[in-house]
């Protein structure tokens, strides 16, 4: 007879049907192998087929099916077959009987274990996870493993219980559903100690954060329970944060090998794998000071949730540095608590890949899914991948498949939206209980054990309660995850509040210049264009003078002489976006042969680090800003190919550069180099969003400020950034230097040029750099106009490029003795005393503030409370620039110039303003 049968997904079958014909053999005819059918495409055939769909049935239904695909019958299930070399279930035995074969494979890969590993080109690496998992009887444990097992899984859940207890209204973003997670993370720290690791940094979203830092990291209890008084005064400077976001930083004594380990958990925002690169970025660090190019000291776990690990771009970010030479860690361990579900969103809803961690198949990275309520089958895949890492120093993943045994948090309902599934988790047996049961019933541990380990924990958790009472001041500092010893007081004070000038010797500089100009290795052909540049550079060097770029290179090579690290990295910063750098050399040929010049500037320096990046902002800046935590003695770079490129990388800037240290008392002295200019060549080409850093600037221009010897530092200190645009090569040579001088580390912010690179009047003199110079925050007009200030009628204020075309209109209308023009170089924290000394040379004067953004962008609603401030408001300040408008900047040339015409021509009309009202 024949039959119609359409399934899901599939083409409409028809087939004859002959009087019992097997299931195996309508697909065959159907040429539809059964591998290719889903377990709901199945039951719809049955249905259709009207056959029955007894499970029994159909399992026996398949077992034959997949026998005959590969030409077998049932008859050959008993015999005996010769093992080939690429399998280890013999164990020692080199044949086995198809049964048996069948028996030891569902064994190892149809039980709490899942594996995926076959995706992976390399033969020797899917061998060694063969023999892993294969080989028969390999995942035992002794009777002293259990019980170390099943104590950790009390500590994780009593915390919990104990927590729930307490503070029963409370968020804590408890581990109730995976509570194996704990063990697991010590398992994996046991494993790497015994392998050589001193140093483990990690990284994790809020659930489960507490736990981790109670039991793993080893906070001290009554420090975590003080967090849930409301009544507690904070007692460092900043807003602080929630209890589930801070890290800790730990060094103790591993129980398990009896070695020294130190122990990181980074502090990070509710953006769940924000932290993801800032951990890859501080590893490298740490790896980097310690001489560890193989990984074999430091190495990083990373923690996720399901739902952010396959929804979140950053991750696919951060697994594309894993192998880069420049951004290695030499391998992460990624554990993946998959509580198979995302706030209230369904995986179905969430992501279109059939696993979440299926994003790890791009760098080849195993991917090993456990059942986390079967702890000895965790912790014995924790344990292979750290072998794993140690071994291949690659990336692994361990996905422990659980569920969230409470709403998002303990507040939340989550039967509102997953009624089904929480009749499930709540008919749910507790890991602990199930693991304890069995170890009681084959004797491993008794009852009263049990129940001794349990109150031996309440015991512990409820004394810490009790002296957590007599803490009444929350001080953040004591959960900072990187400190740098040295480097402040005993109270985190910075141990002067002076800055040195940052100018150096004539000597440096010309010593800088010369081997800047030069090919430091023998027989190394360079490209003949830039032989021209070297050239050039040896000619300004000669005169004594310098671009921005052989600015950037003397302030770089002067810090490197005082024993401080640069790296500088981004898309493209060897030659530089704009080829103006060129700080690595390519022989024309010798393949793949380079040449560092400022590696060979003296014997004994620091190293200096460029590297290209991958096309990534956002990962890149995060793993920047994690290399920069590391050590406060470094100077560390990040430059946007385009100012506004820094945009994908937002997440980064909001939640760590800018308020880093607010909640989390964390100095950081990143250094972002973002490339800015209205010239015509479109949004994304024009702007770095300067605004942008503005607004989030916590520079206060209310109160009027005392004008002290120390106000430039001081203000330094409090401000939450340093927003610079320097318009001269010195001041960004500067600008760099004190960086490093300062006695505190803040996040420095500078809008680099484009046509400036090479702009012929944008060049300095070796003078405005030598010894005793220092970095300018305003530079006054030093014209005719200040040497006869009572003659002046406009004072213009203005910041970066559009001062070179100030001065040339200037010039042009010959109105240097009645136009004075200042420059305002460091934008944030505002220069007022500097600024109220210059306007007090022009009481009589129109000012002005010109700026080439639009005046929706740009400077002006940050600077025109602050001028207003320093005039107490007597004075009106005057906007000229571009008028308002949703993109920053214009792709159409003759627009920017008509624009940029307009503009000029209000800037230098003195009676622009006669009769208008501010």
């Amino acid at each position: 007879m024949w039959r119609k049968c359409t399934m899901h997904g599939l083409k409409t079958l028809k087939v004859y049907i002959s009087p019992g014909m097997c299931f195996s053999e309508v697909l065959m005819l159907a040429k539809q192998p059964i591998c290719q059918l889903s377990r709901r495409e199945r039951d719809h055939f049955c249905r259709a087929m009207a056959w029955p769909r007894d499970q029994g049935r159909l399992k026996r239904l398949l077992k034959t099916t997949s026998l005959w695909f590969y030409g077998l019958h049932e008859s050959d299930l008993d015999k005996v077959f010769q093992l080939p070399t690429t399998t280890f279930i013999g164990g020692n035995e080199n044949s086995l009987s198809l049964r048996e074969i069948i028996k030891r494979l569902e064994h190892t890969y149809c039980q709490h274990i899942g594996l995926e590993f076959m995706f992976i080109n390399d033969v020797e690496q899917c061998q060694w996870i063969r023999q892993k998992f294969e080989t028969p009887g390999v995942m035992k444990f002794t009777n002293e493993d259990k019980r170390t097992l099943l104590a950790r899984l009390v500590r994780s859940m009593r915390f919990e219980d104990f927590l729930a207890r307490k503070w029963s209204s409370e968020k804590r973003f408890g581990l109730e559903g995976c509570e194996v997670m704990i063990p697991a993370l010590k398992t994996i720290i046991d494993k790497s100690s015994e392998m050589g690791i001193e140093y483990v940094i990690m990284g994790m979203p809020h659930r489960g954060r507490l736990n981790v830092l109670a039991n793993v990291i080893r906070k001290e209890l009554e420090q975590i329970f003080c967090q849930f008084d409301p009544k507690l005064e904070a007692a460092d400077e900043g807003s602080g944060d929630v209890k589930y976001h801070l890290g800790m930083y730990h060094e103790r004594i591993n129980r398990k090998t009896n070695k020294k380990i130190t122990l990181s958990l980074m502090a990070n925002p509710s953006h769940l794998e924000a932290v993801d690169p800032v951990v890859q970025g501080k590893t490298k660090a740490e790896q980097f000071y310690r001489g560890d190019t193989a990984g074999k000291k430091v190495m990083s776990i990373l923690l996720h949730g399901d739902a952010a690990f396959a929804g979140q771009g950053v991750v696919y970010e951060t697994f594309h540095l894993s192998d880069l030479p420049s951004y290695t860690t030499n391998g992460t361990i990624h554990v993946v608590v998959n509580n198979q579900i995302g706030f209230t969103t369904d995986p179905r809803m969430a992501r279109s890949s059939p696993y979440p961690t299926d994003v790890a198949r791009v760098v080849n990275a195993p991917i090993f899914h456990v059942n986390a309520d079967d702890p000895e089958a965790v912790m014995y895949v924790c344990s292979v991948a750290a072998e794993w890492r140690n071994t291949f120093n690659k990336d692994v993943v361990v996905d422990l498949v659980c569920y969230r045994r409470r709403g998002h948090n303990e507040m939340d309902e989550p039967m509102f939206t997953q009624p089904l599934m929480y009749k499930q988790i709540h008919k749910q047996v507790p890991v602990l209980k199930k693991y304890a049961d069995k170890l009681i019933a084959d004797g491993t541990v008794t009852l009263q054990e049990f129940e001794e380990e349990i109150a031996k924990y309440d015991r512990i958790c409820e004394e810490a309660y009790t002296r957590s009472k007599d803490n009444k001041i929350l001080h953040i500092k004591h959960w900072l995850d990187s400190p740098w010893p040295g480097f402040f007081t005993a109270d985190g004070e910075p141990k002067s509040m002076s800055c040195p000038p940052t100018g150096i010797s004539e000597e440096l500089l010309t010593h800088i210049g010369n081997v800047a100009s030069s090919v430091p290795v023998k027989d190394f052909k360079i490209h003949s264009g830039l032989s021209r540049i070297l050239k050039a550079r040896s000619e300004m060097t000669k005169n004594r003078l310098v671009d921005w770029a052989l600015a950037e290179y003397m302030a770089f090579g002067s810090v490197l002489k005082e024993g401080i690290h640069v790296r500088l990295s981004g898309q493209d910063v060897e030659r530089g976006t704009f080829s103006h750098r060129h700080h690595v050399l390519h022989d024309q040929e010798v393949d793949k042969r380079i040449c560092v010049p400022m590696n060979h500037l003296w014997e004994q320096q620091a190293p200096y680090t460029v590297c290209n990046s991958s096309l990534s902002e956002y990962g890149v800046l995060g793993f920047e800003l994690g290399f920069a935590m590391a050590s406060p003695n470094a100077l560390v770079c990040w430059e946007a190919q385009f100012g506004d490129f820094h945009n994908t990388a937002q997440c980064i800037i909001d939640q760590f550069i800018s308020s880093g240290q607010a909640k989390w008392v964390r100095h950081n002295g990143i250094v972002l180099l973002l490339p800015h200019g209205m010239e015509g060549m479109g949004p994304e080409h024009s702007s770095a969003r300067p605004e942008r850093f503005l607004q989030m600037s916590n520079d206060d221009s209310d109160a009027y400020p005392e004008f002290t010897e120390q106000f430039e530092v001081s203000q330094l200190y409090e401000c939450n950034w340093i927003v610079v645009n320097c318009s001269t090569p010195a001041n960004y040579f500067h600008v760099l230097r004190r960086q490093i001088l300062l006695p505190f580390r803040k996040p420095l912010i500078v809008l680099t040029p484009k046509s400036l690179l090479r702009h012929p009047e944008a060049k300095s003199s070796f003078d405005e750099m030598v010894s005793g110079t220092t970095f300018q925050r305003v530079i006054p007009e030093n014209g005719p106009a200040a040497q006869a200030p009572h003659e002046v009628k406009r004072v213009i204020l203005c910041t970066g490029k559009v001062y070179y075309d100030l001065v040339k209109e200037r010039k042009n209308q010959d109105l240097e003795k009645q136009v004075a023009i200042t420059r305002l170089e460091q934008i944030s924290p505002f220069p007022f005393d500097l600024l109220k000394e210059e306007l007090d040379k022009y009481p009589t004067a129109d000012l002005v503030w010109c700026q080439e953004e639009h005046k929706n962008s740009g400077y002006y609603d940050y600077v025109r409370p602050r001028f207003r401030t320093i005039v107490n408001r007597t004075r009106p300040i005057w906007y000229v620039g571009r008028e308002p408008a949703a993109a920053p900047a214009t792709g159409n040339k003759n627009m920017h110039l008509v624009s940029l015409r307009r503009f000029l021509d209000t800037a230098f009309n003195l009676e622009a303003f006669e009769g208008k009202t501010f």
